[in-house]
């Protein structure tokens, strides 16, 4: 277990890591739930559907409150990530 999995487990549930190669696409979607995500390594564009984009990169965090319509791309070294429900 990588250690910002084991520390973001104090605070979330469901917690799990995932990884992406580099220009890997998310297309537009919310979730229902509180969203807590830590970048590990590499980078992502997280581009809100209001037209903001939230840019992550090692070690750097961001919490999508639920119905946050979004999507992502994965920075040009890929991307390992992990995150869970508040």
């Amino acid at each position: 277990m990588h250690a910002a999995e084991e520390a973001l487990r104090n605070e979330a549930r469901d917690v799990y890591g995932w990884s992406n190669g580099p220009g890997d696409v998310y297309g537009e979607h919310e979730h229902d739930f509180r969203k807590v995500l830590v970048c590990v390594r590499g980078s992502i564009d997280f581009h809100l559907a209001t037209g903001g984009v939230i840019r992550l990169g090692a070690g750097e965090r961001m919490v999508l409150e639920p119905h946050t319509r979004h999507s992502a791309v994965v920075g040009p070294e890929g991307c390992e990530c992990v995150e869970g429900k508040l």
